[in-house]
């Protein structure tokens, strides 16, 4: 039985550029920088004690290690308690935002991130 997902792998062309978008606008932590060989990688959450994080795998070495691996982007939906003030925030920060819709799972709206791959936050009290 699978109880949890773990880490969300983010392929990205960018990863000193992702990075800083994740932390710097975003908000998130940096969980912890690996290495092996030529290959580096982010581990990167929420916040320190998340259940789930994202892994920013440089796109074009994944493409070359490993041929034929899926490296398109997650659709990936967040959720926070408080989406005006995180709409405000993510705004002010000159991120690209959609506009907030209700949606049967309540209110929503899209974000990109510095590659122009966009994601959802839902409010969820």
């Amino acid at each position: 039985m699978i109880d949890i997902v773990g880490q969300i792998m983010l392929y990205v062309n960018n990863q000193e550029e992702s990075l800083s978008f994740w932390t710097e606008k975003a908000g998130f932590s940096v969980i912890s920088e690996q290495e092996s060989g030529p290959m580096k990688w982010f581990v990167i959450a929420p916040s320190e004690n998340a259940q789930t994080s994202i892994v920013l795998h440089d796109k074009e070495l994944v493409a070359k290690f490993s041929p034929g691996m899926n490296l398109e982007t997650p659709s990936l939906m967040f959720f926070t308690k408080e989406l005006d003030q995180l709409y405000a925030d993510f705004k002010g920060k000159n991120i690209t935002v959609g506009d907030i819709v209700e949606m049967p799972q309540g209110r929503v709206f899209n974000f990109a991130d510095n590659e122009e791959n966009y994601f959802a936050v839902v409010e969820k009290k």
